[in-house]
């Protein structure tokens, strides 16, 4: 678990991350560099869920060297998909990364939810339902790994 208290916005106890496949940690099917290695540094204290639609068809031996669980979509609109997924971990303590507009809902109702600026770009919808944006997916991970820096960002 990972516990952050943010001061005006209060206490943040996150258990799970939840992230977008592509356009996130991937992109054009392949997970963008240093992601297997954050991820595998946080899976010491968080779950790792990613979900895709696999869009590329990659994204099953790509996700081989992550410690977390890949889930397919099953839906070919994925927006009430992911948000369910998140609700269903308990929404409060998941930290929710994503880009597109089928992961708005899930940024929305996430204890804390990062929006990724990518190559692929991020969808308003997805930026608007954010609590944090960033450029690309390191700096989001790095946040998770260095709290201090979200505490700087969040606080009221």
């Amino acid at each position: 678990m990972l516990s952050i208290d943010v001061p005006g916005k209060g206490m943040l106890n996150l258990k799970y991350i939840v992230l977008d496949y592509n356009g996130t940690i991937a992109f054009d099917g392949y997970l963008i560099p240093g992601v297997k290695e954050r991820l595998n540094q946080l899976s010491k204290f968080l779950s790792i869920y990613i979900l895709t639609a696999d869009t590329f068809g990659k994204a099953g031996n790509e996700c081989k060297v992550i410690n977390g669980e890949l889930s397919i979509l099953t839906q070919p609109i994925g927006v009430e998909e992911k948000e369910k997924f998140i609700i269903k971990l308990g929404a409060e303590n998941v930290v929710a990364v994503g880009n597109g507009n089928n992961d708005n809902l899930m940024l929305l109702r996430a204890g804390l939810g990062i929006v990724v600026l990518g190559p692929e770009g991020a969808s308003v919808k997805a930026i608007q339902n954010a609590d944090v944006m960033v450029k690309d997916i390191g700096e989001a991970l790095d946040l998770l790994l260095n709290p201090k820096r979200l505490i700087a960002t969040l606080r009221e």
